[in-house]
């Protein structure tokens, strides 16, 4: 069987103020390409399929154009929700769509995979939508009771042994024993709020139970972030207490995870892999080399990952020097065609250096200026300094520089503050 992995479309999104939609039409034009000349049996999509919550019609309508552009290209086709989709509005017709497509939002669905025929047997696709903890808590834990998961099945699996159980009416942790990535055994304290970790190790152990009953070859589609993946500029911050990741252990034993989220693509071992986004969203991106994977199991197992390169739309470039400099110099004479971050060292800042600078590179974005004799005790400017850094540490970081470090408390209300928040922008 043949399966092709991509993830994170972001219909809708612009680069600094740039329409992409052009860019995002291209490469669906490729993916159907690929789908068709690989004779692709399973596409799968790993979540933020739109970059907001409400997106644009013409997104929805490229989003459409592409699921039905694959199926009939004899895909079967299985979408899941991340992040910055609405699930309820992502998954509002997946009842009446052909039965060869499916979109998966139901948290409570995880444990009843899709399953697809080949000439070896069944593939089991596990659908695990971006799981917000303080939203899926109960329904999650409703799910994995009505599957029939507990604690003594679930611990049959050397991945799903890292348990933690939870409070279907309050979302948070009773008190249990689990394991961590070390195996070394340790006690979850009772009433500990549910994060990423604990969410994802009750998906994985319903996913695991139903997988031990129907056996076969399996698939995991999920948008997460596990450790050891390596994030970008552009994907938003989904910390709960301070904490994202979840652990790469909870997948072992799925035949291949296919994951989304992180930008950037990457293998974080043979079988559990990031595609990545199609497009570059952020400069940060600039030297990824984007690609769709395209996915073989045979009779017994994953048999290869091969990368397929997404046609680049137009490069990315980081320009640093002074204006003269970058509008003279024949060094920079490549990136005239390229989507340009430039950052100025003049002493002064020039007037109008914007418009003089898009006369040669028409396509500048983003625009700083950085004097070399001046800047701050570090030498990093603002956005060097809080780049990598979650949102709850540059909140920390302001409130250390205007007036002393948080305590623990204020450090909990910010936690909730940006938690809160959060969930309201999903929600919006």
């Amino acid at each position: 069987m043949l399966t092709l992995h991509t993830s994170d479309w972001h219909l809708g999104r612009a680069l600094h103020g740039f329409d992409l939609s052009a860019a995002q039409a291209v490469f669906v034009d490729h993916l159907v390409e690929v789908v068709r000349v690989e004779q692709v049996d399973l596409v799968v999509v790993g979540g933020d399929v739109h970059d907001r919550a409400i997106p644009p019609v013409a997104a929805m309508r490229l989003f459409d154009e592409a699921l039905s552009r694959m199926r009939d290209a004899g895909a079967r086709v299985v979408v899941i929700s991340g992040n910055h989709d609405a699930p309820a509005r992502l998954g509002d017709k997946a009842g009446l769509l052909d039965p060869r497509v499916r979109i998966r939002t139901e948290v409570a669905a995880v444990a009843d995979p899709v399953t697809v025929e080949d000439s070896h047997g069944p593939v089991h696709v596990y659908a695990i939508p971006y799981l917000e903890p303080a939203a899926v808590a109960a329904t999650l834990a409703d799910a994995a009771t009505s599957d029939g998961v507990t604690t003594d099945s679930a611990t049959t699996d050397s991945a799903a042994s890292d348990t933690a159980s939870t409070d279907a009416a309050t979302g948070t942790l009773a008190a249990d024993t689990a394991t961590g990535d070390a195996g070394v055994a340790r006690t979850v304290p009772a009433g500990t709020a549910a994060t990423h970790a604990s969410i994802m190790r009750q998906a994985m152990r319903a996913v695991h139970a139903a997988r031990a009953r129907r056996g076969g070859r399996s698939i995991v589609c999920a948008h997460a972030w596990v450790h050891g993946g390596t994030g970008s500029d552009s994907e938003r911050d989904i910390s709960v207490g301070g904490l994202a990741a979840v652990p790469a252990d909870l997948f072992t034993g799925i035949t291949y995870t296919a994951l989304g989220h992180l930008h950037k693509p990457q293998a974080l071992r043979d079988g559990l892999r990031y595609s990545g986004s199609p497009l570059a969203y952020s400069f940060s991106e600039a030297a990824d080399a984007k690609s769709s994977l395209l996915v073989e199991l045979d009779a017994t197992g994953l048999a290869g990952v091969e990368e397929i390169p997404v046609p680049l739309y137009r490069s990315l470039a980081r320009l640093r020097g002074t204006l003269a400099d970058l509008m003279t110099s024949a060094v920079y004479e490549a990136h005239t065609g390229d989507f340009v971050s430039v950052v100025l060292t003049d002493p002064v800042r020039p007037m109008d250096a914007m418009t003089t600078l898009q006369r040669r590179f028409p396509y500048t974005l983003t625009l700083s200026h950085e004097p070399v004799t001046g800047g701050a005790a570090d030498g990093l400017n603002y956005r060097q300094r809080i780049r990598g850094r979650t949102d709850l540490a540059v909140a920390e970081a302001f409130l250390t520089h205007v007036r002393a470090e948080p305590d623990e408390r204020e450090r909990s209300l910010l936690r909730a503050a940006l938690d809160d928040a959060r969930l309201s922008e999903d929600a919006a």
